[in-house]
């Protein structure tokens, strides 16, 4: 159930966000200069400019609370409610600003944040990575057996839909001439659809392996099912209510792990240079 509400959180609040950024703006136009949509206006469009950016220019990480936008969102916050509310005496007309607050508030200490990864007993360093099964987007059975002989990166990712997600595998392309002095497999793996993956793999085309995770089957076998993770109204692009949390995996060349980031933060993930490090510490 908390993972159904967040679905539904992720889908309205950047919605409601907006609405309001285009109700204070009408106000402003129309009315006489309120501090109290002044700062509502400061708040929601630091929310919906957040979000649209995650869009627009995508990054594959964020500090994990966020500093920046938050505080203009603070400050908009302060102003509805203390020149707005208090000395205009209006505390009424500011409770969406407390809403649109409380909202940010829970998009980074609830949403943002999964629950304690540590506990996880299929990833260990220093154990060998089981037996796993993929598909590739032709739907052919791909085994992880067959990375043996050289180094691998697994890399868990959402969904083409998650903007951290492919700003992530793009900065792990740009690597490529480095990995591939390494001779790393590099696997990419999501419960997408096929069809997804393919455009994917189409988009890079590298010597990377894009590859299906259908049903989710490694995703349980690892530990590592995000259950109900797609934000509301996804699934209308062909996407599963259930995903992965997103993993790194790196393993030797007998398959043995040396190296497993699983974020308790979708926002927050390694550098890819972390990667290269790990590798030439203990893989090559």
């Amino acid at each position: 159930m908390k993972n159904v509400l967040k679905s539904i959180f992720i889908s309205l609040f950047p919605a409601i966000a907006l609405y309001f950024v285009i109700d204070s703006i009408i106000h402003l136009i129309n009315h006489d200069i309120s501090y109290r949509y002044l700062g509502r206006l400061l708040l929601a469009l630091a929310i919906v400019s957040f979000f649209a950016l995650l869009f627009i220019r995508p990054v594959a990480r964020t500090d994990a609370n966020l500093k920046v936008y938050t505080v203009f969102i603070a400050i908009g916050f302060l102003v509805s409610m203390i020149f707005g509310g208090i000395i205009q005496n209006d505390i009424n007309g500011s409770l969406p600003s407390v809403g649109l607050f409380l909202g940010w508030v829970l998009y980074i200490k609830w949403y943002s944040v999964f629950e304690d990864r540590k506990s996880n007993k299929s990833i260990v360093v220093g154990k060998t990575l089981p037996e796993l099964t993929f598909e590739n987007p032709e739907k052919q059975e791909i085994h992880s057996s067959q990375f043996l002989g050289n180094p691998s990166i697994y890399l868990f990712y959402r969904g083409n839909w998650c903007p951290l997600c492919m700003a992530q595998i793009k900065e792990i392309a740009n690597q490529y001439k480095e990995l591939e002095k390494r001779n790393v497999n590099v696997v990419m793996i999501s419960p997408q659809p096929h069809t997804h993956t393919k455009s994917l793999a189409n988009k890079f085309d590298l010597n990377f392996h894009f590859l299906v995770d259908k049903d989710n089957t490694v995703a349980k076998q690892l530990d590592i099912l995000g259950k109900n993770g797609l934000p509301m109204g996804f699934q209308t692009l062909g996407y599963d209510s259930d995903t992965v949390l997103p993993t790194v995996i790196i393993t030797d060349k007998n398959g043995k792990i040396l190296f497993a980031d699983l974020t308790n933060n979708y926002r927050v993930r390694p550098e890819p240079e972390t990667f290269l490090r790990v590798l030439d510490q203990h893989a090559i």
